[in-house]
């Protein structure tokens, strides 16, 4: 009886043992989380901002296309197409312009999706019963976008000259809708996809590079040592991000040949000019992975960072601009003209990530 009195006791304080242990690792792992407070926000944050991006974002009807109008006449009739466009919501009327060179123009640079002329004398054709046409220009890179704004817009302007009382209701529409998908008329899904992937691919793998460069080297230790050399921090930021512009570089002529050779997507444009702004694009985002870099304390917290960053789709991110450049460049046959804004864009998100970076540096220790 006493063998197994002496037997039971431990197993019983072992078993005692083992919760206790378990407990207090639990609370510490609690504490831990809790002083890590980029980490605990990140939790949070990704799936609130996922949950929100992809519910808006996937939606197969779009709205408020930007859209540039031309007017060739100033009638009663222009003016109420043209207010019906502006009150619905698949289209925001961005321009009205005077000429079929700006017309080409904006469509070209990306700057509108959509473009819509009301011709000359549109308005007596249509009172004499002649059936004018309304010309419809549509930027196709973006196949599903085009395809339900352009089967919207007949609807739309039926409803308008109703409304004006130029034609009756319940009438055929007298007008039709002359309609031209630029640049991906077939809407091959490949020509939108294959050239997005480039801005996509480059802006995941060339953040995650930089933004643990200088993360490693404050856990390995050897940050000290490189604070302790005479170099400055812009040469530092520029070791780092130069061998990886190559890599980067590497990467898009990979993924722009197999799309050309592959799906083939068509190339318009410039080569060179499509090199250049990759690496600008490629910079930019290494300029950011760096700065990341700089306010992380660990490389968790580096590539939460850049998935954070990764997620939305901005005018104040690069990834944005250069969608714009690569489709304008590949699709469009689009030059640096065109693509101006895009370029200079970038330009300023790269200096201001670099300032950034540099202000940041000396104090990654701290």
């Amino acid at each position: 009886m006493s063998t197994l009195v002496q037997t039971t006791a431990p197993r019983a304080r072992s078993s005692g043992g083992f919760w206790r242990r378990t407990w207090a690792m639990l609370i510490k792992e609690f504490i831990q989380l809790k002083r890590d407070r980029v980490s605990f926000a990140m939790i949070v944050m990704i799936p609130l901002i996922q949950l929100l991006l992809f519910g808006y974002a996937i939606n197969t009807n779009p709205r408020h296309l930007p859209t540039a109008v031309l007017l060739q006449e100033q009638s009663d009739v222009g003016r109420s197409i043209l207010k019906a466009i502006q009150n619905t919501a698949y289209f925001d009327v961005t321009h009205v312009v005077h000429s079929e060179t700006e017309f080409d123009r904006l469509l070209a640079s990306g700057t509108v999706l959509f473009a819509i002329e009301i011709p000359a004398n549109f308005e007596r054709a249509l009172r004499r019963g002649d059936r004018p046409a309304l010309l419809v220009a549509a930027d196709a890179t973006d196949p599903v976008a085009a395809g339900s704004a352009m089967a919207a817009l007949g609807t739309l302007v039926q409803t308008a000259l109703r409304h004006d009382r130029a034609i009756p209701d319940g009438a055929a529409p007298p007008f039709e809708i002359r309609t031209h998908a630029r640049y991906n008329p077939a809407a091959t899904t490949s020509l939108n996809i294959v050239p997005g992937l480039v801005g996509t691919i480059l802006t995941m793998t060339m953040l995650i590079f930089t933004a643990l460069s200088v993360t490693r080297e404050i856990e390995r230790g050897t940050m000290e040592s490189l604070l302790a050399m005479p170099i400055t921090p812009v040469e530092i930021m520029l070791g780092k991000i130069v061998p990886y512009i190559i890599v980067g570089f590497v990467q898009a002529a990979l993924i722009i040949g197999i799309g050309i050779g592959l799906f083939g997507v068509p190339l318009l444009g410039s080569l060179l000019l499509l090199a250049l702004l990759s690496t600008l694009f490629i910079t930019t985002n290494l300029s950011v992975g760096y700065t990341f870099s700089t306010i992380a304390q660990n490389q968790l917290q580096a590539m939460q960072m850049s998935m954070m960053f990764f997620l939305p789709i901005g005018e104040f991110l690069p990834l944005t601009h250069y969608l714009r450049i690569v489709r304008g460049i590949m699709l469009k046959g689009a030059g640096l003209v065109d693509l101006h804004y895009d370029t200079l864009a970038l330009a300023g998100l790269m200096l201001i990530a670099m300032i950034i970076a540099i202000s940041r540096f000396r104090r990654t220790l701290d």
